[in-house]
């Protein structure tokens, strides 16, 4: 999967990829000549003293540096270039991926997962591009070429090369093999911190209200220890790696003096070969260390990338379809589902079943019912946040499976359970709901959603800062903004899942009353916990366990309706429930 990463994402930078080899490959040649010109002023210049073959041969060897020089540095820049390229693309294509994935696909990866999928993972694969342009290209070309200029000097020693490179590199296999399922089992360490820490920074104040930091330490303490122990694992390998390049160096250093030495006494080699010789065993050897480097991080790459292109390969259970059909503008707000059947994959029973409603623009429908009968779950089909497993959802008369999402989102007012805001300003979070809105519109959703006037009292007014979340902000003004931000787009339908639950009974009752107005020509679809929330709707359905057990307005359940009857007695008195 890590080949066909590299294979798909890089192909847009062939031109730079082969410019880097180009330049790559000149500055390796002209390297590899650097060590035949010194040999030949040592045996030709200096010991014939001959002083202008010396300053000839010097002047070529000025002129070769400066090629060289010219293009490692191209080759680098290119490489760079390339690298940080590469790197930008696959976190944009991370991004988009993961903005089309369904509540499903992100519970299976889980948030913190994700997020280091397109930090830290990405990080490593573009450092492992970078090396490759500026490392793996030049060593082959400076092994193969050191092992030719070296022979062209002297055969005799030629067995020195064939005894140290293959021992270079078996030592250094073994070792990599060693370490790449200790660097795979840190990336998955690295997720446990990521995802102990996000938990406890969110949960902070519960943290704190429970007084559980103590525990919330030991929690992260043993995440924290897990991934210092395997990280200490792969480092004991790779500290390894070094000594054993090292002692190569060495000894096949001393072989090359020692018994080059007898050769230059015995006649059969020059001092200036032998010197060439030894530098071509050093570019040799530096070219597999070098390569060493890039062996290091392979591994640890290499699984960064195979999570990475699990995360692209992930197809969303929420497809787009091949041949949209708008919705009929005739039927703008009507809601329709029919026998709808939710469950999730393994599931031993569906969270709903056969579940069945028709709203018409005017109508106020809702649905109430104990905590897991399904309630969200009815409401996140309808923007296809999921897709029913059985059954229909149908919005303008067309089925939600056969609709543009961004033509289905338009028709769609949203407030999630929990309000959640953007960074930025009060401003920016509403105009996520109309881009184009006017203040004059901002002021008038925010008056309806009864969130004017403590927007008003902030010095900055629209512009108020907003941190990360809403964080700044109570729950009940959190939400006041969600549902001003669903309210400035005016759409055929309003869902408003248990959008009420954090605002007072005052408060409650006045946006409910605010709402009439300007939802008479659109549909209302309203989860709630509090039964005085609902008691105007026209129609109320119960849920239980995932069924529909009871329909009807309040009234009409609460005469015949045992769950409905329970929930209103635990709430109302006998005088508010009549």
């Amino acid at each position: 999967m890590m080949l066909r990463l590299l294979r798909e994402r890089l192909a847009p930078y062939r031109t730079w990829l082969t410019l880097v080899v180009v330049f790559q490959f000149i500055g390796v040649v002209a390297m590899l000549y650097l060590p035949s010109l010194n040999a030949d002023i040592i045996d030709e210049g200096v010991t014939k003293g001959d002083t202008g073959y010396i300053v000839r041969v010097g002047a070529l060897m000025l002129g070769v540096s400066l090629v060289q020089i010219v293009c490692s540095v191209s080759a680098v820049w290119f490489g760079a270039r390339t690298a940080m390229g590469f790197g930008r693309d696959v976190r944009a294509a991370l991004f988009h991926r993961v903005g089309t994935f369904s509540a499903r696909e992100v519970q299976h990866f889980g948030a913190p997962s994700l997020i280091t999928r397109s930090t830290n993972d990405v990080q490593q694969v573009q450092m492992l591009v970078l090396m490759a342009c500026t490392i793996a290209v030049s060593s082959p070309i400076m092994m193969v070429g050191g092992v030719i200029m070296a022979l062209r000097e002297d055969l005799g020693l030629g067995w020195v090369l064939a005894v140290v490179v293959p021992a270079l590199f078996l030592s250094v296999g073994f070792v990599v093999s060693k370490m790449v399922p200790n660097f795979r089992a840190m990336q998955a360490r690295i997720d446990e911190v990521n995802r102990v820490l996000r938990e406890q920074i969110t949960g902070i104040r519960v943290v704190r209200a429970f007084v559980r930091e103590p525990h919330e330490a030991q929690r992260f303490g043993t995440a924290n220890d897990e991934l210092t122990d395997v990280a200490v694992r792969a480092g004991r390998w790779m500290a390894t790696m070094f000594p054993l390049v090292m002692l190569v160096v060495n000894a096949s250093s001393v072989a090359v003096i020692w018994f080059g030495g007898h050769r230059v006494d015995n006649g059969q080699m020059q001092v200036g070969a032998l010197t060439a010789f030894l530098t071509y065993l050093m570019q040799i050897l530096m070219s597999v260390m070098m390569a060493t480097f890039m062996l290091m991080m392979i591994p640890r790459a290499s699984v960064c990338g195979d999570r990475i292109v699990e995360v692209l390969d992930t197809h969303t259970s929420v497809p787009l379809p091949s041949e949209p059909v708008p919705p009929d503008p005739e039927l703008r707000g009507h809601l329709d589902l029919e026998h709808v059947t939710f469950a999730y994959p393994g599931a031993e029973s569906p969270v709903l079943s056969d579940v069945s409603l028709s709203a018409r623009p005017g109508q106020t429908i809702a649905v109430i019912g104990s905590t897991g009968a399904g309630k969200s779950t009815l409401v996140n089909l309808v923007p296809r946040l999921f897709d029913a497993t059985a059954g229909e959802v149908r919005v303008g008369g067309t089925d939600v499976r056969r609709i543009d999402l961004d033509l289905l989102w338009q028709q769609i007012g949203l407030v999630p359970q929990r309000a959640y805001l953007f960074t930025g300003t009060v401003r920016s979070n509403l105009l996520h709901g109309k881009p184009d809105a006017t203040d004059e519109e901002i002021w008038a959703a925010l008056e309806i959603a009864q969130g004017r006037e403590f927007v008003e009292a902030m010095p900055e007014g629209l512009d108020a800062p907003v941190a990360q979340g809403g964080t700044n902000f109570s729950g009940g003004q959190r939400q006041r903004i969600a549902i001003a931000r669903a309210l400035i787009r005016r759409p055929g339908i309003y869902l408003f899942d248990d959008a009420f639950s954090a605002l007072d009974l005052a408060t409650d009752a006045r946006l409910r009353a605010a709402l009439k107005p300007v939802t008479t020509d659109a549909t209302v679809l309203i989860v709630a916990q509090r039964v005085s929330t609902i008691v105007d709707a026209d129609l109320i359905l119960v849920l239980e366990d995932g069924r529909v057990v009871g329909r009807g307005t309040h009234h009409e359940l609460l005469a015949g309706n045992e769950t409905y009857q329970e929930i209103v007695t635990s709430q109302l008195t006998p005088e508010e429930a009549a």
